[in-house]
């Protein structure tokens, strides 16, 4: 049986098929109008708006089989400028995963 030495294994490159939606733990202040239902906005310690999070940290707006938005067309401006694969976004997984998440 031939091993494969792990260290020439790739890490695998993060797209829309392997995203673990790790920024949907992260706090997203409404800061433009992009038609967010306001079933999925609550108003923070300071009074502005931010995307309701659930009681474990995930945002509200995230299906939890897919991991994907469910309200894609109507993400606020954080979450559009957000890139899948930067090095915020991999930071972030990174996170997730020492915290024991899965990725």
């Amino acid at each position: 049986m031939m091993k494969i030495d792990v260290r020439a294994v790739a890490e695998l490159k993060v797209t829309c098929a392997t995203c673990r939606a790790c920024c949907c733990k992260l706090e997203v202040m409404l800061i433009t109008e992009t038609g967010v239902p306001d079933y999925f906005i609550e108003i923070d310690a300071w009074g502005g708006e931010v995307m309701l999070r659930l009681e474990d940290g995930w945002c509200a707006a995230l299906d939890r089989e897919t991991y994907m938005c469910t309200i894609y067309e109507k993400r606020p401006l954080i979450c559009r400028e957000f890139e899948t694969g930067s090095a915020e976004c991999l930071d972030e997984r990174q996170g997730l995963l020492s915290e024991g998440g899965r990725v």
